[in-house]
């Protein structure tokens, strides 16, 4: 049996052993073991039958030594404070890692947006906002999308906070509509930084794109943009996966079609395609699947000490955030699957996100080819880091990501020093 899983000790497991390898003292990291700030709130809605409810929500800041927290807000039926405050502090060390200039936060609700309605959606983060308004800001803490949030939840909050304000500040989130401020490009960046991962350890390990496989979990945003420049790019996707269970075929899926079909109709699911050649799985069986890259792009805990030695993947590339315990990390080693870890793999979202907060407080406007460009070039030189310093220590990836992002973390902190 899988031991019970602990999102937050999972992050600190591996933040202070990263930080005694650098050879830091325990009063050097203490601090960042501990979230700056923890809002929790209570959200009452009138829902569409005229009842309120009321609903749980957080922000959580979990460290602005590098600046302003960033990070996403999730609506989810089992979104939970440990939840929320372990995301907040892979989004400290995924801004880290790839060295732009952000700290890590994150929020969610407790909710399942597939049983509201628009408008009950539209009442809810309006009024989660307001709660929140106090500790969010384009200088202190600028949310972003994240599972169950979309552009236009995001247009909402810019609205809200700018009603509240007095004045337009679209610089408190992104993710927004390109009509409001939005990036170019933004909603397929994460997913476009996790292909561009795949195709960069595939090229570290001498595989051809072309005669390589992939399985992919989650068909969301990141998922199905991955699936989409995967096919792309040659790799054939034999399989993909969403809530409702997956579809498999050892020739290849034809991914162009099954995405306009998610896309086509809110609430169509995969276990209701039927294509011809192809065969329904479940999620479990799609994550043990033989393949060349695996991509969890889901939620956290989907790789753990239950199923990690069923893995037959080559490659995992991390989409989601914190898809694989400790413990499982341990025996994906000892088989030699190689991991190119969540901090870096999925870094392509916040990295167009700095790009809009810029052009949002700039007040300027550039072009797709340009994000697109300084995109793989952050995207890229923290990968060859990565990898760099993984070959120099003898170390997986997901240690070296986190040696360099918590040495950048750790000596911020300490160039600040404890306040007062």
């Amino acid at each position: 049996m899988p031991t019970q899983y602990d999102p937050y000790q999972n992050v600190c497991t591996i933040v202070k052993n990263a930080a005694k390898m650098l050879g830091y003292q325990e009063k050097d990291y203490e601090a960042i073991l501990h979230p700056e700030r923890e809002l929790k709130v209570s959200v009452p809605v009138m829902m569409d039958d005229g009842t309120v409810k009321v609903f749980e929500g957080y922000r959580i800041q979990h460290s602005t030594s590098r600046g302003p927290a960033k990070g996403g807000i999730r609506y989810h039926h089992k979104v939970d404070l440990n939840e929320v405050r372990a995301l907040a502090a892979w989004m400290t060390f995924k801004c880290a890692v790839v060295n732009i200039p952000y700290g890590g936060g994150k929020g969610g609700v407790l909710c399942n947006p597939a049983e509201m309605s628009e408008n009950e959606i539209r009442m809810l983060t309006r009024r989660f906002v307001a709660m929140i308004a106090p500790i969010i800001g384009p200088d202190t803490d600028i949310p972003a999308p994240d599972v169950g949030t979309n552009p236009q939840v995001m247009g909402w909050i810019m609205d809200t906070f700018s009603m509240l304000k007095g004045h337009c500040t679209p610089g408190v989130v992104t993710g927004k509509p390109l009509e409001l401020g939005g990036a170019v490009g933004r909603n397929e960046a994460t997913g476009r930084g996790v292909t561009l991962c795949i195709l960069s350890i595939l090229k570290k390990l001498g595989l051809s794109p072309k005669n390589s496989t992939a399985v992919i979990q989650g068909m969301g945003n990141v998922g199905s943009t991955a699936a989409k420049l995967c096919n792309q790019e040659g790799i054939k996707v034999i399989a993909v996966s969403d809530v409702s269970g997956g579809l498999y075929s050892p020739d290849g899926l034809n991914i162009p079609a099954i995405i306009e079909y998610l896309t086509a109709k809110k609430g169509n699911t995969l276990e209701n395609l039927h294509m011809e050649g192809t065969k329904h799985i479940t999620n479990a069986e799609l994550l043990e699947l033989p393949c060349d890259i695996l991509v969890p792009a889901a939620l956290e805990n989907q790789i753990n000490s239950g199923n990690a030695e069923n893995i037959k993947a080559e490659v995992i590339v991390e989409g989601a955030n914190g898809p694989t315990t400790v413990e499982a990390d341990a025996i994906l080693g000892k088989k030699g699957i190689t991991v190119v870890p969540d901090i870096i793999a999925n870094s392509g979202g916040v990295i167009v996100s700095y790009f809009e907060w810029v052009q949002n407080i700039q007040s300027v406007s550039w072009s797709e080819d340009y994000i697109d460009n300084q995109l793989q070039e952050i995207l890229g030189r923290a990968f060859s880091a990565v990898y760099s310093l993984a070959e120099e220590k003898g170390v997986p990836l997901r240690t070296a990501a986190y040696l360099i992002a918590v040495k950048r973390v750790i000596d911020a902190k300490k160039l600040r020093g404890i306040w007062p």
